[in-house]
């Protein structure tokens, strides 16, 4: 049975809020295999008074960390005990990015992540984003999670 999460939902793992929160809905998640995610990309966003003002389009570095979150959610609901409270997920590496055409406001970005393997307390997902169907961005993506120090 696939798992959806709302915004409050993501919230409670994620511990970004806004303007860095770049995940508003997961539509579907399989423990231990893929999550599918979406942000709704408005013009509201304060990235696009300087990226760029007379062509606004979503910063790749931050479609990337949109995957990311989307990894932390798929591993949150993969391994509840080992991701649970007083964790913190941190990204520690990306490899193989790829960028097809630009984000701009008004696009639904939607998110993959495949689980690929663990080891070593190391995440590996392969990341996936589109629009309308149409490929984005990829990227082979690794986190770890960590005791999250007061």
């Amino acid at each position: 049975m696939a798992i959806k999460l709302d915004i409050l939902q993501i919230q409670d793992f994620l511990p970004h809020r806004y303007p860095f929160l770049l995940i508003d809905r997961v539509i579907e998640c399989e423990p231990g295999v893929r999550l599918l995610g979406l942000k709704n990309v408005t013009y509201n966003e304060p990235f696009f008074q300087g990226h760029f003002p007379q062509k606004p389009i979503m910063p790749g570095v931050l479609i990337l960390e949109a995957l990311a979150q989307a990894t932390g959610l798929l591993a949150s609901e993969t391994a509840p005990d080992v991701l649970g409270k007083g964790m913190i997920y941190y990204l520690v590496g990306i490899d193989k990015a790829k960028f097809k055409r630009p984000v701009v406001p008004g696009d639904q970005l939607m998110l993959e992540a495949r689980f690929v393997k663990t080891r070593q307390n190391i995440w590996a997902f392969d990341c996936r984003a589109e629009v309308d169907g149409e490929f984005v961005a990829s990227a082979n993506i690794r986190c770890a999670a960590a005791v999250e120090e007061s």
